[in-house]
């Protein structure tokens, strides 16, 4: 029994070793070969002191995304249709997920094209990109903040874009943060 026992404990082991680097091989996978798209971030606070260092990222784009999910608040089976609504697990802090679609300009950023419930279809240059939202609409692009070493906030004061990397499925994952003139922080 006692040789089971070891059995188990060290495959349980392995097998969460496994999801781990396949999880992490992903990430690695769309940050190496994703579609890049700049987001232009709106102002937040950038301390906190019980984490370090870090900036709160709140994207431009996301005012849209709001407007575009409530426009037709009333219109409930269209809600329905897309999983969004209260019905869905909002008062449980998840309220929808979805894809933003983007049509990077010439500079590279992003700029709001429409949401829709699936990365597909996209037309010409379009990205579509993961979002989720939570409670009292708050949006979540490719997560909501960037962690910086202790002591660079001055580095990154600048920051007026985030650099996404979008994998095919809508993956986004923040790649760095760009000054004004788009030049990597």
């Amino acid at each position: 029994m006692r040789h089971w026992r070891t059995i188990l404990v060290w495959g349980g082991l392995l097998l969460a070793l496994v999801v781990a680097n396949l999880g992490i091989r992903g990430h690695e996978r769309t940050l190496s070969h994703g579609r890049v798209v700049l987001l232009e971030l709106a102002p937040v606070d950038p301390r906190s002191l019980m984490q370090g260092d870090y900036m709160v990222l709140r994207f431009a784009v996301d005012e849209a995304v709001t407007r575009a999910m409530h426009a037709d608040i009333n219109d409930a089976r269209r809600l329905k249709q897309m999983g969004w609504g209260a019905d869905n697990g909002c008062s449980a802090g998840r309220c929808s997920d979805g894809y933003v679609v983007v049509a990077p300009d010439r500079d590279g950023v992003g700029r709001f094209v429409r949401i829709q419930d699936a990365p597909q279809p996209l037309a010409g240059n379009q990205i579509a990109v993961r979002f989720r939202e939570r409670r009292w609409s708050q949006i979540v692009i490719a997560g909501n903040s960037w962690f910086f070493p202790e002591g660079q906030a001055k580095r990154y004061e600048p920051a007026r874009y985030a650099e996404l990397r979008v994998a095919a499925d809508g993956t986004a994952l923040i790649a760095g943060l760009r000054d004004d003139k788009r030049k990597p922080l």
